[in-house]
């Protein structure tokens, strides 16, 4: 049986900082991630002022900048009633004043890099974790143990990097086990949590068009007769998420790939043009089944959830890599002195991390919920959409003509989206 001192399950953006910050600051460290590499479609590709900042607090600001990227100043809506913008990002101060869009795979290998320039960390790729180790308890763990101990992972390669055939079980020993493994996690799962979940009125298609030179730049929302298209710019495609109703996914599918671009030519007729390109067909199209939920206690003893794990974020805002980064790199600020000293982390150290980072997810969460109860549910509802300003073409929405009437107000969804309530710094221990 091998043993580290932390044991991370996911090496997503939380996973990776969280990874990086501890080997940075002397811990011994292990994430594990069940994928070969990290390409994933659709997966999310924003990344914030906040996170920009921390980047160049840890050197590899530099190295960032390097990478074929895609820069959002601004984020509109383009109503019925005529376009608006809601968020400045060009009006933050400092010299990120913009969301760079770059393929999540990029950043995750840059992250991977540098930490396997430290000693101490360890990156183990077709791992997945699937159970955890507690005091006390019989070989393979118990779910009702004791104290958890480590994890029990399974090696997905035929010959993965220990050489070891596909299917085989491997036992880790660690002091600390940090669940990211995202809103499915099965790692929490195993240490007997279950989050509160709270309603949501809407999932999410995600698919590509082409996108022309002579196209807006951007990011914005298409609001038109109940429909709602957000498209971001990738340079040559958009990024689209057209929002269906919730549970409505088999439904809409069914009803064949043309009428769906019969919808999207309606949204945006000026998309019309493209549509027999892309979406070829529904193999196109991807299904994000909007959640929005949160764990009332994110630890146990000798485990901590962070990120999508501890609280699934709404897609509404695009919020959640930041959030689950700043999860991260207040993490290991309050974790690293227990760590240091040797043997259990006290589980009032770890109560302090949930501490830190509730009532910036409490916030957010607030703002999705209000969002999807004033916006996104009424364009969807026919019914209650009537006469709403949303959904009809003779009148702008009152926050937006406030938005309009003064456009330093814009800096507030701005700050709110790109930086958020608390962000978060790099500790110095942790800064090259």
């Amino acid at each position: 049986m091998e043993r580290t001192r932390v044991a991370i399950a996911g090496g997503g953006p939380a996973g990776m900082f969280l990874g990086l910050l501890l080997a940075r600051g002397g811990i011994e460290v292990t994430v594990l991630e069940k994928h070969a590499d990290f390409l994933r479609d659709f997966r999310g590709d924003t990344v914030h002022p906040s996170t920009l900042a921390l980047l160049d607090e840890l050197g590899l600001g530099p190295a960032f900048e390097a990478l074929p990227q895609r820069r959002i100043t601004w984020v509109g809506a383009d109503l019925d009633s005529g376009p608006a913008q809601l968020g400045d990002l060009s009006r933050l101060h400092g010299p990120h004043n913009y969301i760079a869009l770059v393929p999540q795979r990029d950043l995750l290998e840059l992250l991977a890099e540098a930490a396997n320039k430290e000693p101490g960390f360890r990156l183990l790729r077709e791992a997945e974790v699937t159970g955890l180790l507690r005091e006390g308890a019989d070989d393979g763990g118990a779910p009702d143990g004791g104290r958890v101990t480590g994890v029990v992972w399974r090696s997905r390669a035929a010959h993965g990097q220990q050489g070891q055939d596909d299917g085989t079980e491997h036992r880790l020993e660690a002091d600390l086990v940090v669940a990211c493994d995202g809103r499915g996690s099965r790692v929490r799962s195993a240490a007997g949590l279950e989050p509160s979940t709270f309603g949501v009125p809407m999932d999410v298609w995600w698919f590509r068009v082409p996108r022309k030179a002579s196209d807006p730049e951007g990011a914005l929302g298409r609001i038109h007769r109940g429909q709602f298209l957000i498209m971001i710019d990738r340079g040559d495609y958009w990024q689209c998420g057209y929002i269906i109703r919730k549970g409505a996914d088999a439904k809409l599918r069914a009803e064949g790939i043309a009428a769906f671009r019969d919808r999207l030519g309606e949204v945006q007729p000026w998309l019309a043009d493209r549509l027999g390109e892309a979406p070829a067909s529904f193999d196109d199209v991807k299904l994000l089944d909007v959640r929005l939920d949160r764990l009332a206690r994110w630890h146990l003893p000798g485990f901590l959830a962070i990120g999508d794990a501890a609280h699934a974020m709404s897609p509404v805002g695009g919020v959640g890599i930041n959030l689950a980064v700043q999860d991260a790199v207040a993490a290991a600020r309050i974790l690293r002195p227990a760590l240091a000293r040797g043997g259990a982390v006290p589980e009032a150290v770890l109560q302090s991390v949930q501490r830190r980072r509730w009532w910036p997810t409490v916030l957010i969460q607030g703002f999705q919920q209000l969002a999807h109860r004033a916006v996104v549910g009424k364009v969807l509802d026919e019914d209650a959409g009537k006469g709403s300003d949303w959904t009809t073409s003779e009148r702008t929405p009152l926050p937006l003509r406030l938005l309009d009437a003064v456009p330093a107000l814009r800096v507030v969804p701005a700050r709110l989206v790109g930086i958020g309530p608390l962000p978060e710094h790099a500790p110095k221990w942790a800064r090259p």
